[in-house]
């Protein structure tokens, strides 16, 4: 692994955040920051997003739980912006154990105020999904949508409710007067409140050892100089409000939710570290300009391992929409770039990038808010020569074939943004630091 100039031992607060659809390989980039790291919040999402990271060659798949769990002697915390499926967490936490890695309250913390995806979120998620028919958006049906509006509409149960569960019934009425409103007009059977309170019961002494009142403990980590490192779920173009609208997850996936979804002001965040692939990946419904549904998709796809985490399912796969990133950056003040998988490209003769969209007979260098508009775009592409040789494990930036080089200094100029980190596999250390924006 390579630390250049300065290393990384002054590390100032970071959030993590992913530049394109989400699956950039954030967990990987997120582990290997933890080490220089003391706290790494996970500040937004459910367990529909997931990391797979590999050390020393063991698989580990997390959904819920921040990277830095892998790591003894830190403290990973599940902030109040996450939507919890507590069967889930129990469930991530116990597959853990079995492979060796503790998690205790010592090393784990979940937001008391944070929202708790229960069962009836999970089974409206799929109930709506199939009957949209041809207009489903694609979700996990993991219930995220579900929960996150029933945070909105002020109904939702929390983790601080199952420390009381002898006072939750007037809570529990006010959630099932809208959820069985809505199952009746789907046509399916009500949710007695003795149904909800009988899975709250069970699953509580699970959950209830984590809780605590994570913005200050943060609080509390950040006075006394603990570095902070926060991590996202999903990528910025499925951000409810900045990404490709209506195919977006629930929550915002921009940098600045870090501070809301882990109870800090804005100020606790002094960098923010975007990750992007050398390529481009989507899953489920929504406009992709660049996709490549022909022999180059497939090669990415398979060469990349590309299949969801959570769910196992078939990513897309395209080009480097440099436009997309571009746009990225610019919402949620990106700094510097970790680009992943560039060993993916490898031998690959001619490799093409999105650099700009026609729509309507119009070049546009932005990708467009509307919904009808994003369907017509057609990509502009530049060729560039690809690389022979291998860039799979290289550790410094002269191990790289000469064209490999050029074409991280092509998206650099596009992007308009600086390549901090190089991610050349799977593995940990494989790891190229290409400047240092974390030394004070």
């Amino acid at each position: 692994m390579s630390d250049g100039p300065g290393g990384l031992n002054e590390m100032a607060n970071v959030a993590v955040v992913g530049a394109q659809w989400g699956d950039e390989g954030k967990g990987k980039i997120v582990d290997w920051l933890s080490e220089r790291a003391d706290v790494v919040v996970r500040f937004q999402g459910g367990h529909n997003a997931g990391h797979t990271l590999v050390i020393n060659g063991t698989t580990y798949k997390l959904s819920l739980l921040p990277s830095g769990i892998l790591r003894p002697g830190k403290l990973s915390v599940i902030g109040n912006g996450v939507v919890v499926d507590p069967w889930a967490l129990s469930a991530e936490i116990e597959k853990l154990k079995g492979q060796g890695v503790a998690v205790s309250r010592e090393n784990l913390r979940v937001a008391n105020n944070a929202t708790l995806i229960l069962p009836l979120h999970r089974e409206l998620d799929n109930l709506r999904e199939a009957a949209a028919g041809a207009g489903k958006i694609g979700t996990t049906g993991r219930g995220i949508g579900p929960a996150y509006e029933d945070k909105v509409g002020r109904r939702a149960i929390r983790v601080n409710d199952l420390a009381d569960l002898s006072s939750i019934g007037t809570k529990i009425d006010r959630l099932l007067a809208h959820h069985n409103a809505v199952r009746r007009g789907l046509g399916v059977a009500e949710i007695k409140p003795e149904t909800v309170l009988a899975e709250l019961k069970e699953i509580a002494p699970k959950i209830l050892p984590y809780a605590d009142a994570v913005w200050d403990l943060l609080d509390q980590h950040r006075k006394g100089g603990s570095r902070i490192l926060f991590e996202g779920a999903q990528g910025i173009m499925l951000d409810i409000d900045h990404g490709t609208y209506p195919f977006v997850t629930s929550s915002n996936t921009v940098a600045g939710q870090a501070a809301n979804g882990s109870g800090l002001g804005p100020s606790a965040v002094s960098y923010v570290l975007g990750i992007a692939k050398a390529y481009t990946t989507r899953v489920g419904s929504g406009p992709f300009p660049t996709e490549q549904a022909n022999d180059i998709g497939e090669l990415i796809g398979q060469r990349g391992r590309e299949f969801g985490t959570v769910t196992g399912r078939k990513r897309r796969c395209g080009w480097f929409d440099a436009v997309l990133v571009r746009q990225a950056i610019k919402t949620s003040g990106i700094q510097g770039i970790a680009l992943t998988k560039l060993d993916v490209l490898d031998g690959i003769a001619e490799i093409k990038v999105g650099v700009a969209y026609m729509l309507d007979g119009k070049r546009i260098d932005r990708f467009p808010a509307a919904e009808e508009a994003q369907k017509r775009v057609e990509p502009v592409y530049e060729s560039f020569e690809g690389w022979t040789d291998s860039t799979a494990g290289a550790r410094s930036w002269s191990a790289l074939p000469g064209q490999a080089v050029k074409y991280v200094r092509f998206l650099e100029e596009l992007i308009e943004c600086p390549v901090a980190l190089l991610s050349t596999s799977p593995e940990r250390d494989d790891t190229i630091l290409m400047r240092d924006p974390f030394a004070d």
